[in-house]
């Protein structure tokens, strides 16, 4: 064989070190050997339930999915292992944001129509107020909390249980996986992708004509991964599995609390971590105010990795300041992309482009060609190669998103792009997020990340406001630091320093938190809301 499915991988590396710690949650942790086990367990009592495949992939259009599907609306614990079950069974595996409304939920699972849910106890309430029609398994897991838990449910310990771990269902490397978007500007979508194509492009993969090389990674590596931004984010996910289908240990932030800088920091001390992964801002910012007091003990860690939002150049450099060993490599993808560009900075050496991956390039503003190095034109963000089918029920996203050209089927997920002289992409934002003010295009992220850079600012969002004279207005959303004192007159300065004139926010809306998303993105749909009420009040 040479196009490999995820459980398969897996297999090939739990045989490979069994022994070796696979997961770290809180107070639990469970070796390669041991989930394997349970995995399979779990599989088998899906099989047994009537789920699997059910149409051949080469029977099926991008778009279509002929595998039955579970929603695992869950925290980070147990959540490998659960996903691994899944598509060991053949099963696909949906991620659902628990941050989510019971509404957005409701509409989300309408959509996707899981035949499952797999839910940790404490969302029991909310599965019932938003599973479907057509739902025929619950399955809940123990959190600690004492929510009831829907009729007919049955506990994950149970399900396991009545497993075997004997039979194997023989999986395919058509098999899909679905990633949700993260639903930053609009409602999620599900990208599918085959299996073999999200392992190779994305998990660090390969094509293998045997599980020789498979386990000798496993036996080369061994080190600790701390995943602290959330599985329930397809950022989370690619990063854990990057790292367990090489065999290394993965350390899960326990997110039955919210996130907290001292918290993590002391869980990446005490498990001797190499590699950490956050979420932008969200999580630098606070990481950097804690890591001031200067008491832990990071000697092991040689790389942050930071993706799925942007990261303030401010913070970028006060973490390389105080972890001198440290590299920070900032990654650039998409859920329907995967993994795409890296930007790696060291200490004295920062850089604010990225390196483009396999596949990775850009494309003209009318997807007619490639962008060649040095092209002054602010074309689109795009991967060619081994990238999603399409966007699950939904022909016209698909073919929007992952045309053809010249004859590549590619994913344009949406983000503005240019190349540099020397080939490197500069990433400007999502297009949906572009101010047209006055016929100038602004890049909200741009304007942000002066905001940011500020000492006196926690965070900042910046969104369009329609205006009479300009068609869009520029509008920031500023929540300062606690007891910090500004004025809008003192940031207007200050971005005037620092940005075109057509680029300076024409109001500044203090606030006392800005919302993020469970996955650390910016709530923009909140932000453009606020704007609105402002507007209304005066």
């Amino acid at each position: 064989m040479s196009e490999w499915s995820i459980g398969a991988v897996f297999d090939a590396v739990a045989e490979a070190v069994p022994d070796r710690a696979m997961t770290v949650c809180g107070s639990r942790r469970s070796t390669f050997g041991e989930s394997a086990q349970r995995a399979r367990r779990f599989a088998d009592f899906l099989a047994e339930c009537g789920f699997g495949a059910h149409t051949p992939r080469e029977k099926l259009n991008r778009w279509e999915c002929g595998q039955d599907r579970i929603a695992l609306l869950m925290r980070n614990d147990l959540y490998l292992e659960t996903l691994i079950g899944c598509v060991q069974a053949r099963v696909v595996p949906v991620n659902i944001n628990y941050h989510y409304t019971p509404r957005e939920i409701r509409e989300l699972l309408s959509c996707i129509r899981p035949r499952g849910i797999v839910f940790h106890r404490s969302f029991g309430p909310v599965v019932a107020e938003a599973a479907p029609e057509g739902v025929e398994l619950l399955i809940s897991i123990e959190d600690g909390d004492d929510a009831a838990a829907p009729q007919g449910t049955v506990p994950l310990e149970t399900a396991i249980a009545l497993g075997s771990a004997e039979r194997v269902v023989a999986p395919s490397p058509d098999d899909v996986i679905m990633l949700c978007t993260g639903g930053t500007t609009g409602r999620p979508k599900g990208v599918l992708w085959r299996q073999s194509d999200l392992y190779v492009s994305s998990l660090n993969g390969a094509d293998h004509e045997s599980a020789a090389p498979l386990r000798e990674l496993a036996h080369a590596t061994g080190q600790v991964w701390f995943a602290v931004s959330p599985l329930s984010h397809a950022a989370g996910i690619m990063t854990a599995f990057a790292g367990l289908l090489a065999g290394q240990t993965i350390v899960l932030y326990d997110d039955r609390e919210s996130f907290d800088p001292r918290t993590a920091l002391e869980v990446a001390q005490r498990e001797r971590a190499a590699l950490m992964t956050i979420v932008g801002d969200a999580y630098a910012g606070p990481l950097v105010r804690e890591l001031h007091s200067g008491r832990y003990d990071l000697s092991s860690l040689f790389v942050i990795g930071t993706g799925g939002a942007a990261t303030n150049a401010q913070h970028r450099r006060e973490l390389l300041e105080l972890l001198p060993n440290v590299m920070v490599v900032e990654g650039y993808g998409a859920s329907e992309t995967g993994g795409m560009a890296y930007g790696r900075s060291r200490r004295g050496a920062e850089v604010d482009t990225f390196d483009p991956g396999p596949g990775a390039t850009a494309v003209s503003h009318d997807r007619s060609r490639f962008l060649e190095p040095g092209d002054g034109e602010i074309g689109w963000a795009a991967r060619t190669g081994r990238v999603p089918l399409g966007y699950f029920d939904d022909r016209e996203a698909t073919e929007r998103t992952f045309p053809e050209i010249d004859g590549q089927r590619m994913a344009i997920p949406g983000d503005r792009a240019s190349v540099a002289a020397d080939g490197s992409l500069r990433f400007l934002g999502r297009d949906s997020l572009v101010i047209n003010t006055g016929g100038e295009k602004v890049f909200v992220e741009e304007v942000e990340e002066v905001l940011r850079a500020h000492p006196r600012i926690a965070d900042a969002l910046v969104v369009g406001r329609a205006s009479a004279r300009w068609g869009q207005e520029v509008v920031a959303l500023v929540c300062p630091q606690p007891e910090a004192e500004l004025t809008a007159t003192a940031l207007r300065r200050v971005c005037k320093l620092e940005l075109a004139g057509f680029k300076v926010p024409k109001e500044f809306v203090f606030v006392t938190e800005i919302r993020r998303l469970g996955n650390g993105k910016p709530d923009y749909r909140w932000a453009a809301k606020r704007v609105s009420q402002e507007v209304e009040q005066a």
